[in-house]
């Protein structure tokens, strides 16, 4: 698949992600109600709504990190942290904490990479 269809795909609101009473996620067999649907059409068609927005809440995600370790390692922060101190805390190697934190210099800056 072409990297721009990914982006502009990604950038569709897929299917939101509704929290499970308390009681549904206590049984492990239960699923967004995946579970109780009897046609596989409607089936697939919400498995394939929750796997989209799973994504895209992934790469939210992902992104809001990448935020928090270029401001966390921002030079004019008293209180900065080095990438290893970001690595550490967020339990990813020195390498991808630099990785993250170039990548978030770039989204506070406007730009992507």
């Amino acid at each position: 698949m072409a990297q721009p269809e990914r982006n502009e795909r990604q950038r569709l609101r897929p299917a939101p992600l509704l929290f499970e009473p308390s009681a549904a996620v206590a049984d492990p067999e239960h699923f967004f109600d995946l579970e109780s649907m009897d046609d596989p059409q409607e089936m697939l068609d919400r498995a394939t709504e929750l796997t989209l927005a799973f994504r895209a809440a992934t790469d939210r995600a992902v992104e809001f990190q990448a935020i928090a370790a270029a401001q966390l390692a921002d030079p004019r922060r008293f209180d900065r942290l080095t990438t290893a101190d970001i690595a550490e805390r967020a339990e990813w190697t020195e390498d991808y904490a630099k990785k993250m934190v170039e990548f978030g210099r770039s989204l506070l800056g406007g730009t992507r990479p």
